[in-house]
């Protein structure tokens, strides 16, 4: 068999290699939303306003989502089987969704895990290679 390569993470049986190996939640930081989104989701069901201020609240390193993103984002999450969500009408105010995380969500998690791993690993290596060959301090 022959090596892996940067973008070629191990996967479950029948699922996709390559950059998009994981689908359109995968790449790079603007594909981080869904996977953060389904993290956040594993400690307890929530509505799209609270993930928005818990995503802000809990990274606040990371870019602010847009509300307008991270709501297609969850609507894709759930297209995907990754999330259901149910109609909340309890409390004043309209009703609104309250997502959690299905089985496949949690699979999903693993997998994308597994590939942030797998790219921790491939950044070390350039870093490395880099670090051969210029001081950290000149950058």
């Amino acid at each position: 068999m022959p090596p892996r390569r940067c973008d070629e993470p191990d996967l479950p049986a029948g699922r996709r290699r390559g950059p998009c190996a994981l689908g359109r939640h995968a790449g790079g930081l603007r594909g981080f939303l869904g996977p953060r989104l389904v993290l956040l989701l594993l400690d307890k069901p929530a509505h799209g306003y609270e993930l928005l201020e818990r995503l802000t609240a809990e990274q606040p390193h990371m870019p602010t989502a847009d509300p307008g993103l991270l709501y297609r984002t969850l609507r894709q999450l759930e297209a995907d089987g990754l999330l259901v969500s149910t109609w909340d009408t309890a409390g004043q105010g309209p009703a609104r969704r309250l997502y959690e995380v299905t089985p496949e969500g949690v699979a999903f998690l693993h997998a994308w895990a597994g590939r942030a791993e797998h790219m921790r690993a491939c950044l070390g290596r350039f870093l490395d290679g880099y670090q051969r060959h210029f001081d950290p301090s000149e950058a």
